[in-house]
């Protein structure tokens, strides 16, 4: 098993990602994209829709990576999953990152198959020593295999599993230590599952491995009842970000620094104007901090 480089400084973004505001890519927005006399920083696809041999996709794509820098999020790979990492979806990520060279790449700390069945979610893990050994097994083969390092996504979780050896930022410092990936810091992901464990989001911010952040994304999320008529905060992907979670990103970026930061919108897609303006405020948040920096 291949020794990772160690992780950059607080706020270093991933090669050739620019400490700009992107947005996540939906084959709608494309003309919009194209036609922007001022694109965004860059743009985020999900890997998984660029697996197939050729056709449309593959060409939006190329006219994208040619205009803007691009970064690949997977969510197939299910790499806190028990069973062995599949091999022939490593070899077709590999193959799209020496097709379309992408600045970078991020998955998910969950797992989504098992037994040859895939579920169409993201789902929670157990945080104890096996589960540990697993993931990072599973961080350092895709690590070695797509031949970078890869940064991990904070889940947002609905339930919990009993008899954990640690908490989440725990089991993620642990993950980084052990593997040298980096951290891709999920603020809805973080706001979202606090809230549904009545825990203090602040305090599980500040026990992440800020130093490995490479990324960090934004979205919107819808707050529903759940089965006690209790308030459930979901990570739907399918609004506006919240206002608490823009002041949690502004605390983020204090703590570490101007980021590349994505802003997600996967349901209920808006016009590229909306979700253009989202990466807006997002880009003046990153001025903001890098003007009281320099004063």
């Amino acid at each position: 098993m291949r020794a990772m480089p160690p992780s950059p400084r607080a706020g270093a973004p991933g090669p050739g990602l620019p400490v700009q505001a992107g947005i996540g890519f939906k084959p709608r927005h494309f003309r919009g994209l194209m036609d922007d006399p001022v694109p965004p920083g860059f743009v985020e696809v999900h890997a998984e829709n660029y697996l197939g041999a050729g056709g449309l996709p593959h060409r939006q794509l190329a006219a994208l990576a040619a205009r803007v820098p691009v970064s690949v999020h997977g969510v197939g790979l299910s790499i806190g999953g028990m069973d062995p990492l599949d091999r022939g979806h490593l070899a077709r990520l590999r193959g799209l990152l020496a097709r379309h060279p992408a600045a970078q790449f991020s998955e998910h700390l969950a797992w989504s198959s098992h037994g040859g069945i895939h579920y169409p979610d993201l789902l929670p893990l157990r945080y104890d020593a096996a589960t540990l050994a697993r993931v990072c097994a599973h961080v350092s083969q895709v690590q070695d295999t797509l031949d970078r390092r890869i940064l991990l996504e904070n889940p947002s979780t609905y339930v919990a599993f009993a008899g954990g050896d640690h908490d989440e930022p725990g089991f993620l410092r642990e993950v980084v230590r052990r593997t040298g990936c980096g951290l891709l810091l999920d603020v809805n992901n973080a706001y979202v599952s606090c809230r549904n464990h009545r825990r203090d989001v602040q305090a599980y911010i500040a026990a992440l491995p800020l130093h490995a952040v490479g990324e960090v994304h934004l979205a919107g999320h819808a707050v529903v009842a759940d089965a006690d008529g209790g308030e459930l905060l979901v990570d739907d992907h399918g609004a506006e970000v919240d206002a608490a979670v823009w002041a949690l990103y502004r605390d983020v970026l204090a703590a570490i620094g101007p980021t590349p930061t994505l802003v997600e919108w996967d349901t209920d897609i808006p016009d590229y104007p909306v979700l253009r303006a989202q990466a807006a405020i997002a880009d003046a948040c990153l001025r903001d901090l890098a003007w009281v920096d320099a004063a």
